[in-house]
């Protein structure tokens, strides 16, 4: 949504990642001026998906750009409240999601009765309003809310080489040759 929306370009955004970009414009921004139909409604499981949330923003980004005479890589007057509305379906999307999970693991007593934890990690952890969500969420349900700090949360590549780390002391999965092995780039 960041590159589509070119906030490269932004003034206040140029140098930031696109995650961050969303989160700061949508500060200031109003989520109503935009609806947007959350993904998945009508699946109840716990999956997530936000390739119908993508089409559905490209699509209204499209629409705007007519409406304001702009072209594809211009700044949209509204972009502040583009960025709103879309952090707070994902946020809203991933609640919902992780709502369910949460009473299927109570339900089916997956969890200890007490002391129940909620582990969020990843870019998205790094974002303070699906924070917010998350911890209200957490609180409802009598859930401790786990999340690294956020500069921790920013790089996959820091969180993978964490993961190796952890398994490599813990004697899991490791593979000490790295023969036959055969790596493509993308």
């Amino acid at each position: 949504v960041a590159r589509r929306l070119s906030l490269r370009k932004h003034p206040e955004c140029h140098s930031m990642a696109g995650g961050r970009a969303i989160e700061h414009l949508a500060q200031t921004g109003n989520q109503e001026l935009l609806t947007l139909r959350m993904p998945m409604q009508q699946y109840r499981n716990c999956n997530f998906s936000f390739s119908g949330l993508q089409n559905l923003v490209n699509n209204a980004i499209v629409q705007k750009e007519k409406e304001e005479g702009i072209q594809e890589g211009e700044i949209l007057s509204c972009v502040k409240d583009v960025a709103a509305a879309v952090q707070h379906a994902v946020a809203v999307h991933l609640i919902q999601k992780t709502y369910r999970a949460m009473l299927f693991c109570i339900k089916n007593s997956i969890l200890p009765s007490k002391n129940a934890t909620l582990v969020v990690s990843g870019g998205v952890a790094s974002n303070q309003y699906i924070r917010r969500g998350l911890q209200n969420l957490a609180d409802a349900n009598d859930f401790a809310l786990l999340c690294p700090s956020p500069r921790l949360c920013t790089d996959n590549g820091v969180m993978i080489a964490w993961n190796g780390i952890e398994r490599l002391r813990a004697g899991l999965g490791v593979l000490h040759s790295a023969a036959g092995i055969r790596y493509e780039p993308r």
